[in-house]
């Protein structure tokens, strides 16, 4: 997880184990999102600002896939890391990876593009400066 700037641990329960006795693919999405809202918010995407009423600019998910390696089952501690590979003029793209907390197993990979908009409007916007100036200290180089 040394290439991931951002990263989350937490253990697996029961309860995410599918008929097929592994965690549900599905879950995997609600870990990259707990890794994905750690990284926005210690770049300054996501604040309160974007619920009051005169709104403020945040981020909305465009697109995510996962890829699944090897099926993870219980009892686990898992790590998902998160980190940015491109910032557009109003997106960013992000990369997930989910590994054991213990021994470094990779059980997925998986991506997102998040687009930066105005709320309550919805309107795009471009990523702000500052946003694009927290990431590039956050991930230690400059995005094109």
């Amino acid at each position: 997880m040394n290439d991931f700037p951002i990263t989350v641990r937490f253990p697996i329960h029961w309860s995410e184990m599918d008929a097929y006795g592994h965690v549900n693919n599905a879950r995997y999405f609600t870990w990259f999102e707990s890794a994905r809202i750690a990284y926005m918010n210690r770049v300054g995407l996501v604040s309160p600002e974007m619920q009051k009423p005169e709104g403020g600019v945040g981020p909305i998910v465009a697109a995510t896939n996962a890829e699944y390696l090897r099926p993870v089952v219980f009892p686990a501690e898992l790590v998902v890391g998160a980190r940015v590979t491109r910032i557009g003029t109003t997106s960013i793209t992000m990369e997930y990876a989910v590994e054991d907390a213990q021994s470094g197993v990779r059980y997925a990979r998986g991506g997102a593009v998040l687009v930066t908009l105005q709320y309550p409007t919805y309107q795009k916007v471009p990523v702000p400066t500052e946003v694009r100036a927290a990431i590039e200290a956050l991930e230690g180089r400059i995005f094109e």
